[in-house]
C-alpha cells in the first residue's frame, strides 16, 4: 500500500491531472489548420473547445459508470487516459473537419471519465491545508501539462507542420504507465486509511453541521462559466492576432501561450499560502488581476509586448480561483452532495470552455466589430468589466450568505 504523503504517490495522482488540459495544446497550430482545412474563426476555435463539451457530459456519467460496471477509481482513471492518447492522435492521420471534430469529442470523453475522480480523490486523502496544498498542486499539474504540450506541439509544428503536432497526444501513454505502476487499485482500503488517519483531528475539532447548499455555490458556477470564457477565449484569439501583427508566417504564438501557463502554474503552487491569508479574499485578488489582464490584452491595438503582457497575467489569478472554487465547496454543501457541487462546477468550467468562441462571436456582434484582424481583441475590455461585476456580486451575496448563518 502506497503512503499517502509519499511524494511519489503524490504525483502519480497529479500526473493524471497533466493531461486534463492537453487539448488546448493545438491552440498554436489554429491559424494553419483554419487555412489547410478552410474553414471559419469560430470552427477553428471549436477545435480546441469540443472536448469541453463531451467532458460535461462524462463528468455526469463517469460516476453512474462506475457503479454500474463496479469499476474502481484507477481502473476508470486509466480508461480516460487511455482514450486521451488514442483520440488525440487521430487527427495525424486525417484532413477531414467533421472527422477532426468527432475525434476531438471522444478525446473529450476521455477528459470527462477521470477529471472529477481526479478532484474527488484529493478532497478524501487530505484535509485542510494539505487539502488545499494539494488542490492547488493539482491546478499548477494542469498548467505544467499545458504548457509543456503546447510547447512539444509548437515545436513540431515548427518542424513538421500541423498534422505532426498532434503526435503530443502520445505522453498520455506515458502518464498511463506511471499511474499504473505506482497507484494501487485498492480503493476502499485507500479510503479507511485516510479515515484513520484523519480520525483525531475530527475528534479534535468537530465539523460544522451543514443542511443544505448554500446560494454561493450556484455563484461559483456562474464565475467558472465566465472565468472558461475569458481565459480559453484569449487563449484561442491570441494566436491570429499574434498573426496580424507579425505576419502570415509568424508560428511563435505556442511560446508565448507556454509561457503564460508558466504563471498559471505559480498561481497554482502559491494558492495554498496565498489562501492561508488572504481566505475568501483570494477571489477578489484573482478577479482584480484577471480584470487587469482583459484591459490589456483588449487595448493593446498594435502593441504587441503589451498584448503579450497582458496574456502573460492572466494565468497567475486564474489559478489563485480555481483551486479555491474547489476548496470552498466543503463548507457550501452537506457531505451527501459534494459530488453534485464538484461535477456542477466541473460543468461551469467546461461550458464555459466549450462556449467561449460563440459568446466571443456574440460579442463582436453586438460590438460591431469583424471577427478577423483586431477584431478578435474586442470582447475582452467587456470581459474584464463583467469580471468586476461578478466580484461586486460575490461580495454582497456573500455578506447576505453570512448574515443568514
Amino acid at each position: 500500500m502506497s503512503n499517502k504523503n509519499s511524494i511519489v504517490t503524490k504525483l502519480a495522482f497529479l500526473s493524471v491531472s497533466f493531461m486534463v488540459t492537453s487539448a488546448y495544446a493545438i491552440q498554436g497550430s489554429l491559424p494553419q489548420l483554419k487555412a489547410a482545412l478552410g474553414i471559419s474563426q469560430p470552427q477553428s476555435e471549436y477545435l480546441v473547445t469540443t472536448p469541453s463539451f463531451a467532458v460535461m457530459i462524462f463528468v455526469v456519467l463517469s460516476p453512474l459508470l462506475q457503479q454500474w460496471f463496479h469499476i474502481s477509481d484507477k481502473k476508470i482513471i486509466m480508461a480516460g487516459v487511455t482514450i486521451v492518447g488514442i483520440a488525440g492522435l487521430i487527427p495525424m492521420f486525417v484532413n477531414n473537419y467533421t472527422v477532426i471534430l468527432i475525434s476531438r469529442l471522444i478525446l473529450g470523453a476521455g477528459y470527462g471519465l477521470y477529471n472529477s475522480q481526479a478532484i474527488s480523490l484529493i478532497s478524501v486523502w487530505y484535509e485542510g491545508s494539505t487539502r488545499a496544498q494539494m488542490l492547488g498542486w493539482r491546478a499548477a499539474a494542469e498548467q505544467v501539462g499545458q504548457a509543456c504540450t503546447l510547447a512539444i506541439a509548437g515545436l513540431i509544428l515548427s518542424v513538421a507542420g500541423w498534422h505532426a503536432s498532434f503526435l503530443v497526444y502520445a505522453l498520455a501513454f506515458v502518464v498511463l504507465f506511471f499511474f499504473a505502476v505506482r497507484v494501487p487499485d485498492d480503493s476502499a482500503s485507500q479510503d479507511k486509511n485516510v479515515a484513520e488517519d484523519d480520525l483525531a483531528d475530527d475528534i479534535a475539532e468537530e465539523p460544522k453541521q451543514i443542511t443544505k447548499i448554500s446560494p454561493v455555490v450556484y455563484l461559483l458556477v456562474l464565475f467558472a462559466f465566465i472565468l472558461c470564457i475569458d481565459y480559453i477565449g484569449m487563449e484561442n484569439r491570441f494566436p491570429g492576432l499574434a498573426v496580424q501583427i507579425n505576419g502570415s508566417q509568424y508560428t511563435g504564438s505556442s511560446m508565448f501561450l507556454s509561457l503564460m501557463l508558466i504563471g498559471a502554474t505559480l498561481g497554482g503552487l502559491f494558492y495554498g499560502s496565498i489562501q492561508k491569508r488572504l481566505g475568501f479574499g483570494t477571489v477578489y485578488l484573482g478577479l482584480g488581476l484577471m480584470a487587469l489582464s482583459n484591459f490589456l490584452f483588449g487595448f493593446a491595438g498594435h502593441n504587441f509586448i503589451m498584448m503579450v503582457i497582458g496574456l502573460l497575467l492572466i494565468g497567475f489569478p486564474l489559478q489563485l480561483v480555481s483551486p479555491l472554487i474547489f476548496n470552498l465547496l466543503p463548507d457550501l454543501a452537506p457531505a451527501d452532495k459534494q459530488p453534485l457541487v464538484t461535477s456542477l462546477c466541473l460543468i461551469g468550467f467546461n461550458f464555459g470552455a466549450f462556449f467561449s468562441p460563440t459568446v466571443g462571436q456574440w460579442t463582436n456582434a453586438l460590438l460591431g466589430q469583424s471577427l478577423s484582424g483586431f477584431g478578435l481583441a474586442a470582447p475582452f475590455p467587456v470581459y474584464g468589466a463583467v469580471l468586476i461585476l461578478i466580484g461586486v456580486i460575490i461580495f454582497f451575496a456573500t455578506r447576505h450568505s453570512q448574515k443568514a448563518n
